[in-house]
């Protein structure tokens, strides 16, 4: 089963990654959405560690999102809104599943590179979706990326005005080409954080 890390949506969209982990980077907590087992939806902080081509959760021990996430490992990712309406730069969401390291020299490392008292949970994203919403002039602007779909950005204006998609680079639409196919790769499930 291939693993989509971080890395692999960093290298197929280098500037969107970009984006998103700078808005990630402005607040220290953010907001995790889990399952409880029975299937009612569980909201919690969490702080965001993006490093070593992966997106780190952490949890302390015993803590009922770990829990959550060990029986079912689907999660959404919301980042912090930050003082009032503005959002200059935009929103994010992020959706995939959780894969806990249990490695004990991993984990070690992974506490000694960022000062984490142990002990703790440690999950790293197996990325399904990423989304960015911003406003640009009068539009509000939906960019997303799946492994499978790659990105699709979609622009809505007043609501008398249809969505617009823009076309991708590597549309058929945009430069007469057929599509570009998904990014596979990343390092392995468990790889440590450089």
């Amino acid at each position: 089963m291939t693993h989509t890390s971080w890395a692999v949506f960093e290298k197929a969209e280098p500037e969107f990654a970009a984006a998103v982990q700078a808005r990630f980077a402005q607040y220290p907590h953010h907001v995790l959405a889990t399952l409880r087992k029975d299937g009612s939806p569980r909201a919690s902080g969490l702080n965001v560690d993006i490093r070593g081509g992966e997106l780190w959760l952490g949890m302390m021990a015993g803590s009922m999102k770990a829990r959550d996430l060990q029986h079912d490992p689907r999660f959404a990712l919301h980042t912090n809104p930050g003082q009032g309406e503005e959002m200059p730069d935009g929103d994010v969401r992020i959706s995939g599943r959780a894969v806990e390291l249990v490695d004990p020299p991993e984990l070690h490392r992974y506490a000694e590179e960022t000062e984490t008292p142990h002990p703790f949970h440690l999950f790293y994203a197996d990325l399904t979706e990423v989304v960015h919403i911003g406003v640009e002039g009068d539009d509000l602007v939906l960019r997303s990326w799946t492994p499978a779909r790659g990105t699709h950005t979609v622009r809505r204006g007043n609501d008398d005005e249809p969505p617009r998609e823009d076309p991708e680079p590597g549309d058929s639409a945009a430069d007469g080409s057929a599509p570009d196919g998904p990014a596979s790769g990343g390092p392995a499930p468990g790889a440590a954080a450089g």
